[in-house]
């Protein structure tokens, strides 16, 4: 990894284009991330043997956050008893606030309605899909934006729209190809933040990075053998941070129409940072700025 010194200067909103090697970026601003679980490459497929829905979500901070979701229309929910006091003790109850009877099951029965491994807490909820959103629907509104380029693993994904609740990105584009279902799986590693961040799945992601450029958004590709270190770089008021797929890192296209290519300074033995936990620092980094 290349060390900068002195002032970090910008560069042109659209730069000519740059040479890289297809395997430099490990996805999220340093090399050698991959994704963990059997998910990598696919979401995990609705009725295999000894499983159950995969668009039922589950959890706690999933399921409520999709019943206070107005885009969202409950068609199922299942719970046990405990879970219904919980519900009552976050102000969600039948009769006032919620429009689908509950079906009370024991623990078991509910989770032979999930995928197997799922930890339910009591509580399952399918419910109708979230809206199809176009890139300027999803973004026009918000300051910052994150771009995946085809990052499969549903843990993190859900994990990146954790952070981008958290951390104040309003939205998210993704790959409509080679991207998880916005399932169970995804919806409890994301605790709520997949009702919380808008995405628009795209069939063209420079396509997308374009029009977001035309939005007025500066786009900065993490990379672990980016130009300039996050830190140091004057960003604009709106950003587009651009992460790459497990292992594989960002795209030769995508990286090519980025406006910079940034990294993550690193000053441990280790170098190397999973997708998820790069997004989180650099959301953190950019966030701090606006505080």
């Amino acid at each position: 990894m290349r060390n900068i010194s002195g002032p970090m200067t910008k560069r042109n909103p659209t730069p000519p284009f740059r040479r890289h090697s297809d395997k430099s970026s490990g996805g999220a601003g340093h090399p050698g991330d991959r994704p963990h679980g059997r998910d990598r490459g696919r979401g995990p497929r609705t009725g295999q043997k000894g499983g159950g829905d995969e668009s039922f979500l589950y959890g706690f901070h999933a399921v409520i956050a999709a019943l206070r979701n107005p885009a969202r229309k409950p068609l199922r929910l299942l719970l046990n008893r405990s879970a219904e006091q919980e519900l009552a003790a976050q102000g969600l109850s039948l009769g006032q606030n919620l429009s689908v009877e509950p079906e009370y099951l024991a623990n078991d029965e509910i989770a032979a309605m999930l995928m197997p491994g799922a930890v339910h807490q009591g509580i399952a909820l399918k419910t109708t899909t979230l809206p199809d959103l176009s890139v300027e629907e999803a973004c026009e509104e918000v300051s910052t934006v994150i771009v995946l380029d085809q990052v499969t693993d549903p843990h993190n994904f859900g994990a990146i729209l954790r952070s981008a609740a958290v951390f104040g990105a309003g939205a998210l584009v993704t790959t409509d190809r080679n991207s998880p279902p916005l399932g169970g799986v995804l919806a409890k590693a994301a605790s709520g933040g997949l009702e919380k961040v808008k995405i628009a799945k795209v069939t063209n992601l420079v396509r997308a990075i374009e029009e977001l450029k035309e939005l007025g958004f500066e786009v900065i590709g993490l990379d672990g053998e980016g130009e300039v270190s996050l830190p140091d770089f004057k960003t604009g008021p709106k950003v587009a941070l651009v992460l790459g797929a497990e292992g594989a890192g960002l795209r030769r296209l995508t990286r090519e129409h980025c406006d910079i290519l940034a990294r993550l300074p690193a000053t441990g033995e280790m170098k190397s940072l999973n997708v998820s936990n790069a997004a989180a620092v650099a959301l953190y980094e950019l966030s701090r700025r606006k505080g």
